[in-house]
């Protein structure tokens, strides 16, 4: 009997390494084309959700890197090892790569297609990839097919798809597959090629998803059976890749605590272990059979004790599944085997080490699902080879086809909660009605739609089920702060550092939300504070700066404002800075460097070319300035303030007329614009056009009543000798500032009017 497996053991692998493509393997490829279209059918649904999940804004909506594809966005997520400074968790450079990849084809929040088709793409891969590591275990390519359309149109594998910041989930899975391929190339022909193949996958799973570092363990496993292969020497072959994976999961813990925090089972004890472990291994495969009512979010059982439904079942669930599997290898190795390879592939996320606020997850079975297909493959093909007739062989196709058809349509149904985020919150919120951070969420996206009662509602929720939730009061401030409920805004914040002392982002927007306020101190305090925690807070290091310089505190302000740069290398507007504060230290060549590398960066900021131009016309290098004073024009044609400068740059330049056009635009632009208004009536008034001055003034009056544009009048009309005319108008420029309140014109008009009358009264003296 063991001879005759070995022999039709060989005809197996002779046939599947074959150099000559054979009608197998073209058997193969057609199935593999047919299973990838029925794929893309049952998820075609996903390519227009527009639904953003829980740590999205990590990932895509809230992250600079990815939202500044280049090399040293790259270059930074693969040297930021101990501590990813862009997302809280762990270690996931090929992730954030690929992310930002889609991001560079257009990718965005209001546009996740580019995002969905490359997801989708690696999930048709996965399917076409264990289709093929079937076929290469068992040499049934329609056995293969029927477990790979299975996996591809579950349900269950829904959830990386739509799902912006489970690209790892899939990036992971494809190099892992590749893997598996290459691990039974290599055992079945003993080419060093494969084994580096096998090394240079794991490195890149590992890269995207450090969750498959157990890995090594399912080749193990896979050695025992299908392989058949276990002895001390594949043990021993074994060693560089568990120094690998230990090495990663050293980097992982480290990553995950730094940033996001990490609990060693200690901290929870043997029994809360022992009940999670139980309720996930009769969870997964509860839900992997009956795939109805799946969720993004699976609540923590509340109590974790035998007393909650779910983790009795558990608990008795797995002390039956274990000894069953046991006898079972009295028949046959692949039941315990196939299970072990799936619990080993999914032991890093079922919660020996806390890192999440979930109890289990659907994306967490994606990769170790293949243990399960393993032991249907195997199942199917004992099938076909024992004799079975054409029958009973066509009824197993139909279940088979009949079990795809059911799972495309529950697949198709779960999509449609992805449509947008209140549906999905809205969806998990109904499995799972006291989950505080779910109501968070819901919160978030009502706020983006605008609906405000509904996010606060959702957050006061949220607060009900649990009072000290940090992030909850973080995100109610943020709302109040755009009713402009500025107290309470400021209360919630405290509140949100209260229960997080270490919540940087909370004193960040604590500390801009005083800075409108005109609370500077307080505002430095909370900028401070904030770097304290997060010191590649560019925000913050920016915000500083900006009040640093407003202080005079210029050397300061620079170095804050160079540290954003480095955080952020490419942020035109710190730039823009910089060469404020090097102007207003007076070190123009700097000020000059900066607003041109400003331009550089971003050639249709206005701001830089109208600084460069001010910077410019001060060291009296006029040509220059007009030069961009009219470039600031063609960005920003309603820019009054350039409109005016480039007056007096033209009225230096002896361009008289054009000069005028200029004050006149910029008057137009803005009525009340009294500079341009002075500008305009000195040059009026040098030509001796007191008519055409007093005119100009008068039809900004009409468009808008001002007492500075009446104090500009009544001194043209001094000037033009009609000083009863001056003294009226000046009266009334005095009344209406007064009406106005405006303490900085009252004394002014106020002597304007005394120097008229004096005027009036003094003697006419013979020239």
């Amino acid at each position: 009997m063991q001879q005759e497996f070995l022999q039709k053991t060989i005809v197996q692998e002779n046939a599947a390494f074959s150099d000559r493509p054979s009608l197998k393997i073209r058997l193969l490829a057609f199935l593999i084309i047919a299973v990838s279209g029925v794929v893309l059918l049952a998820h075609w649904p996903g390519l227009s959700a527009k639904a953003l999940c829980f740590d999205d804004n990590q990932y895509l909506t809230d992250n600079i890197l990815v939202q500044n594809p280049s090399w040293r966005s790259a270059r930074r997520f693969l040297t930021e090892i101990f501590a990813p400074s862009t997302v809280q968790g762990y270690y996931q450079p090929l992730a954030m790569i690929s992310l930002m990849l889609d991001y560079a084809l257009g990718g965005r929040e209001n546009n996740l297609l580019p995002f969905h088709l490359t997801s989708l793409i690696l999930h048709i891969a996965n399917t076409a990839l264990i289709i093929v590591l079937l076929y290469l275990l068992f040499g049934q390519p329609w056995v293969a097919a029927a477990a790979g359309l299975l996996f591809g149109v579950h349900p269950m594998t829904v959830e990386p798809i739509p799902w912006v910041g489970e690209r790892k989930t899939l990036l992971a899975a494809f190099f892992g597959l590749w893997l598996l391929v290459f691990y039974v190339c290599y055992a079945r022909t003993g080419r060093k090629k494969f084994y580096a193949a096998v090394f240079a996958m794991y490195l890149l799973a590992l890269m995207s998803k450090p969750t498959t570092t157990t890995l090594p363990l399912v080749l193990l496993l896979m050695d025992y059976w299908p392989l058949r292969r276990l002895r001390w020497q594949t043990l021993l072959e074994k060693l560089p890749l568990f120094a690998l994976g230990g090495v990663f999961a050293i980097i992982t813990y480290v990553s995950q605590n730094r940033t996001a925090g990490a609990a060693m089972p200690a901290q929870f004890g043997l029994a809360h272990v022992s009940l999670v472990l139980c309720h996930n291994i009769i969870f997964y495969l509860y839900k992997i059979v009956w795939p109805a009512n799946l969720s993004p979010h699976y609540h923590f059982p509340e109590p974790l004790a035998m007393a909650h439904p779910m983790v009795l079942a558990g608990v008795i669930g797995t002390c039956i599944l274990i000894p069953l599997l046991l006898v079972s290898l009295r028949w046959t190795r692949a039941l315990l085997t196939g299970w072990l390879i799936f619990f080993m592939a999914v032991l890093p996320t079922m919660g020996v080490v806390g890192f999440t606020i979930v109890i289990a997850a659907d994306k967490y079975a994606y990769l170790p699902s293949v243990g399960l297909l393993m032991v249907l493959a195997a199942l199917l093909s004992s099938f076909c080879k024992a004799g079975h007739t054409v029958i009973k062989v066509a009824l197993a196709a139909i279940m088979i086809l009949a079990s795809s058809a059911v799972e495309t349509v529950i697949t198709r149904h779960y999509l449609s909660y992805w449509r947008d985020s209140v549906s999905l919150y809205s969806h998990m919120l109904r499995l799972s009605p006291g989950a505080a951070e779910v109501y968070d969420s819901l919160g978030n996206a009502f706020q983006s739609q605008g609906k405000v009662d509904d996010a606060i509602n959702c957050y006061r929720q949220a607060l009900r089920i649990s009072p000290g939730y940090a992030k909850v009061y973080y995100n109610l401030a943020l709302l109040l702060q755009s009713q402009n409920k500025l107290d309470d805004a400021v209360n919630c914040y405290r509140q949100a550092i209260k229960f997080n002392p270490d919540y940087a982002k909370a004193y960040y927007n604590l500390g801009h939300l005083l800075q409108s306020q005109g609370k500077l101190e307080p505002a430095v305090a909370c900028y401070r504070r904030a770097i304290t925690i997060k010191p590649d807070f560019a925000d913050a290091h920016h915000n500083l700066a900006f009040i640093l310089v407003s202080q005079g505190r210029l050397d300061e302000a620079i170095s804050h404002y160079r540290q954003a740069l480095l955080i952020r290398p490419g942020d035109y507007e710190t730039y823009n800075n910089l060469g404020i504060a090097y102007e207003a230290k007076g070190d123009f060549n700097q000020a000059i460097n900066y607003y041109r590398n400003t331009i550089r960066l971003r050639p249709d900021y206005a701001q830089a070319y109208y600084n460069l131009a001010c910077v410019l016309q001060s060291q009296g290098r006029l040509d220059d300035a007009v030069d961009y004073y009219r470039r600031t024009i063609r960005i920003k044609p309603d820019y009054e303030k350039a409109f005016n400068n480039l007056g007096v740059a033209l009225r230096a330049q002896n361009k008289l007329d054009e000069a005028i056009g200029c004050f006149r635009q910029a008057i137009s632009i803005r009525p009340d614009y009294i500079e341009a208004h002075n500008n305009l009536a000195k040059i009026l008034l040098a030509q001796g056009k007191a008519d055409e001055a007093i005119l100009s003034l008068k039809t900004s009056l009409e468009a808008k009543r001002s007492p500075a544009v009446l104090s500009i009048l009544a001194d043209v009309y001094a000037a033009a000798g009609q000083l009863q005319q001056a003294v009226a108008t000046a009266e009334k420029a005095l009344a209406l500032a007064s009406a106005e309140k405006n303490e900085k014109l009252i004394p002014r008009i106020t002597q304007q009017i005394e120097r008229y009358k004096q005027a009036q009264n003094r003697p006419l003296t013979e020239k």
